[in-house]
């Protein structure tokens, strides 16, 4: 007790994961990346144990894209579905055929409709036209031919259940497998559909067994199992691969075989279906919904060694021998992308819906059906307490390398126990919440004492780690009581960096080499910011937000700011250069600068929270930077900016009044430090200063002798062709005596 008593705290955190693994577990708190660790999981261990053997008793013949190409688009006329049963039963002597398409529509490709309307309207006065289409009726009527060809073979048709708003169907569905008063009255959960798309009548009534061919898509898009019975207006219907192995093994009866009596409060599904046949039953677990997992044998595909692929070109061509597959199961579907039968799987992103079909008759004629019993609810509470608890008790009276040993011996036998139920019995045991939670509680255990002795220290760092460089966090742990994250009001700069050129990359580029390059890019652009001590706000599309002087003090902001855009600007000239050899697009950026008075601190909703600022000034940084494009300038700064950052060279830009601002502001564009400015700059800047008090003087004579020389210098320059442009319109306009020579900005 003495130690249960000194070890209670670290007991105590060791057993939160517990708690929260048990409340997933039992769908009190259903957690949702465990489950799809689970699914990973799954996957990883279908994949492991696959046969990857093939199955010579079944053989897809394959509508590919050879066969397109040879025979035409789909739908292909009947007449040619009905050579490829004929073939496929005469001359290959196949045991069964099962359709994985559906034919929905009247096949009308022999134009019989039309020589009938003419029969009766244009030509009905032509001697012997109606005759003569009456003598063709039996060979033009392509759904006839098609319908006689099913009726003398073992054929299971395929179609689909789905849920149209207005209950839509087509078609004729084939007798139910199962009626609602074979359920007792209890209440089982089918997947249920309100409406179908199913085959002409003509052909149903040929070949009158059919099944659905619907599979069951996870959350996460991946298709891991397919419904074995399935609802539609209390009747109930079989799958295609249930239809079929009930066709090979005589046809029998489908019954359903309930959960005991103790599950049926909480559990509304079928234990299993069993199909009788006289004397002889066999079982087959089904999961909730009344599905199965599909028991994948290899990778899918012609390519990957489960079943064989005939083309259905080439059995219309009569390129196979005589009884080549004579005795084979035939199931007849598509791989071509156009026909839109393409699934992922848990061992192909691009698989073959046909495939998982012959997955599952292969299954259920191999017994090889794994399921996820009713009771694994209960399995997977039962292996957390005991897991849990163990841990939550032993590790805190271990050593840290016993606790180590101990942890690795609960995972490895809690691991060989749900493999050897998989492997032994077919039962798929949830695994994710008990490898999480012993993960997690020999990760808190031990580190319960480095947490506890600096707290102050790490949360600290956890609050500012993704906002700062870590050489300003380095500074704050050592004063940590002197941060915080609550809002204040500060003098700060804040830069707003856009790049240029976005939405033309996007249109010209994959959009994963155009992430590859916006990382970059960024990359190399944050590095600038943190060398330079800023703080990271948030990253908006193809804008990156910054500011300068919290949480860490920083006299000089305004100039660390500035710093940073010149050597912004030069890193992107450097990458210009970059992708010019590379044959990439040049990009460009836009930044605005401004210093003022802020609100810093941890803003936002219950949601979602972040460091950040916001006010007047932060508003102006944004403006300014849309203004950079306005004025030709990658650089575009305020007067407050610029006054504190007096090292630097300036070039005015303009007086301007923006949106939500009633007061005029100037605007100056940083050149570089003061002391590397060029010989001739001095002059031009002088020469440019006059040229702007001629402006605000409406003098336009003196303003043109100005900007000549101006242009002298820089032809070129985009800001002296934009000012020479409006001296030229304002020299229309009289005299204004209330003009204050600022440019109004009415947008964002």
């Amino acid at each position: 007790m003495g130690l249960l008593f000194k070890h209670g705290s670290r007991i105590a955190v060791t057993l939160v994961p517990v708690v929260l693994a048990l409340l997933h577990a039992s769908g009190a708190l259903p957690i949702g990346v465990l489950q799809r660790l689970d699914d990973i999981i799954y996957d990883a261990r279908l994949r492991a144990t696959m046969p990857r053997t093939m199955d010579e008793r079944i053989v897809i013949v394959d509508l590919d894209e050879k066969s397109l190409a040879e025979v035409g688009r789909w739908p292909w006329g009947r007449d040619r579905m009905a050579e490829l049963v004929d073939e496929l039963f005469e001359r290959q002597k196949i045991a069964l055929a099962g359709f994985d398409v559906v034919f929905a529509e009247p096949d009308q490709s022999s134009g019989l409709k039309r020589l009938q309307q003419l029969a009766q309207t244009e030509l009905k006065d032509q001697p012997g036209f109606a005759e003569r289409i009456g003598q063709l009726q039996a060979s033009l009527d392509y759904d006839a031919i098609f319908a006689r060809s099913l009726k003398n073979h073992p054929v299971v048709l395929g179609y689909y259940l789905t849920n149209d708003k207005d209950g839509r169907t087509s078609g004729v569905l084939p007798e139910p497998v199962m009626q609602k008063d074979g359920l007792r009255g209890r209440p089982i959960k089918f997947t249920s559909w309100n409406s179908y798309g199913a085959n002409l009548e003509q052909l149903a009534k040929a070949a009158p067994l059919g099944g659905f061919f619907n599979s069951i898509v996870d959350p996460d898009g991946v298709v891991r199992s397919v419904p074995l019975l399935a609802e539609y207006k209390d009747q109930y219907y079989e799958s295609l691969a249930l239809a079929m192995f009930r066709a090979l093994t005589g046809m029998p009866v489908v019954e359903p075989v309930f959960p005991s009596e103790r599950h049926l409060s909480r559990y509304h599904g079928l234990d299993s279906i069993r199909l009788r046949l006289g004397d002889k039953q066999l079982s087959i677990p089904v999961a909730e919904g009344v599905t199965t997992l599909v028991p994948f044998r290899g990778p899918g595909g012609a390519a990957g060694g489960s079943y064989r692929y005939v083309s259905a070109a080439d059995v219309l061509a009569k390129r196979l021998p005589p009884e080549n597959l004579k005795g084979k199961i035939v199931l007849i579907g598509t791989t071509a992308p156009g026909l839109l039968d393409i699934r992922v799987t848990p061992v192909g992103e691009a698989y073959a819906g046909v495939e998982t079909h012959a997955n599952l008759i292969s299954g259920l004629m191999e017994d090889r059906i794994a399921v996820k019993p009713d009771y694994a609810l209960g399995y997977d509470v039962a292996i957390l307490a005991l897991a849990g608890l163990t841990l939550a008790f032993a590790l805190p009276m271990l050593s840290a390398p016993r606790a180590v040993l101990a942890s690795l011996v609960v995972i490895a036998a809690v691991v060989a126990l749900n493999f050897w139920l998989y492997l032994g019995a077919g039962l798929v045991m949830p695994l994710a919440a008990a490898l999480v939670m012993a993960l997690t509680a020999f990760a808190l255990n031990m580190s319960y004492g480095y947490f506890v002795e600096s707290r102050g220290k790490r949360e600290l760092a956890n609050l500012f780690g993704t906002y700062v460089p870590p050489e300003l966090v380095d500074e704050m742990v050592k004063d940590a009581a002197s941060y915080t994250m609550k809002a204040t009001s500060k003098e700060l700069t804040v830069m707003f960096c856009d790049m240029r050129g976005f939405t033309r990359m996007s249109e010209q580029m994959e959009p994963t080499r155009l992430q590859e390059l916006l990382n970059a890019v960024f990359s190399r652009l944050t590095d600038l910011i943190r060398a330079n001590k800023g703080t990271i706000d948030k990253y908006m599309g193809d804008c990156v937000m910054a500011f300068w002087g919290a949480p860490v003090d920083i006299p000089n902001h305004a100039h660390m700011a500035v710093k940073t855009a010149l050597e912004m600007a030069a890193a992107v000239r450097r990458i210009n250069e970059e992708h010019r050899v590379q044959g990439l697009p040049e990009i460009g950026i836009g930044i605005g600068l401004n210093t003022g008075t802020m609100c810093v601190g941890d803003m936002g909703s219950d949601i979602r929270r972040a460091y950040t600022v916001i006010g007047d000034a932060v508003n102006l940084g944004s403006r300014l930077e849309g203004l950079s494009k306005v004025y030709g300038v990658d650089i575009v700064a305020s007067e407050a900016t610029r006054k504190q950052a007096p090292d630097i060279a300036w070039q005015e830009l303009d007086k301007v009044r923006v949106k939500g601002k009633e007061q005029a502001v100037a605007i100056f564009q940083p050149l570089a430090p003061a002391q590397g400015l060029e010989k001739a700059c001095p002059d031009e800047l002088r020469t440019w200063g006059a040229f702007l008090k001629a402006y605000r003087a409406q003098d336009w004579d003196q303003c043109d002798v100005l900007m000549l020389n101006l242009h002298r210098i820089h032809a070129k320059k985009f800001l002296y062709q934009m000012y020479s442009e409006r001296v030229a319109s304002m020299r229309l306009l009289p005299f204004d005596p209330g003009w204050d020579g600022a440019t109004n900005f009415e947008t964002k």
